[in-house]
């Protein structure tokens, strides 16, 4: 009988963080959610770096479309994983950048360094230093997402203790 709570408590606890990130899904800014060919990445990118100034976080530019099969293997990854997806929003602020047939976006993609593969992350911080340009495939293992490597990429990539101390 013990067994059987302790599997209920669990399973509902399980249900409620799962359907605490969904709500906190719903709260993201749509930017963060989408690739969209009709949004304006000048505009996004300007809010994004705002709200990563405003929450100490970086900014994570995802550059891929929905075209895209790794960009959907990608996002299938992290709601199978919603403690990475949880740890990624925390530290980033994401901002989905459409490239597509119907909109390359040429102008936003000229000021970024030469994309190898989609989806193709780049980090920037709140003050929109450029310091990583990277082929997701580096996240993979054996032709998968890899947790280990996604929690590393966190973990180095997340804003510094330099960048988050108050200037004097």
């Amino acid at each position: 009988m013990k067994y059987v709570i302790a599997a209920l408590l669990m399973v509902s606890i399980l249900g409620f963080s799962g359907a605490a990130a969904a709500q906190e899904k719903s709260d993201l800014p749509l930017y963060s959610k989408v690739y969209d060919d009709k949004r304006d990445p000048f505009k996004d990118a300007v809010a994004a770096i705002k709200l990563a100034k405003a929450s100490n976080r970086n900014v994570l530019i995802e550059i891929g479309g929905n075209w895209c099969t790794w960009c959907h293997k990608m996002d299938a990854f992290l709601e199978k994983n919603p403690d990475i997806y949880n740890k990624l929003h925390q530290e980033f602020v994401i901002l989905k950048v459409n490239v597509s047939d119907s909109n390359e976006n040429e102008a936003f993609m000229k000021g970024l360094p030469p994309v190898l593969g989609y989806p193709h992350m780049y980090v920037s911080t709140s003050a929109g230093k450029m310091v990583l340009s990277k082929d997701t495939a580096e996240l993979q293992e054996d032709g998968k997402y890899s947790r280990e490597n996604w929690l590393s990429f966190i973990d180095e990539w997340k804003p510094k203790a330099e960048q988050l101390a108050p200037k004097a």
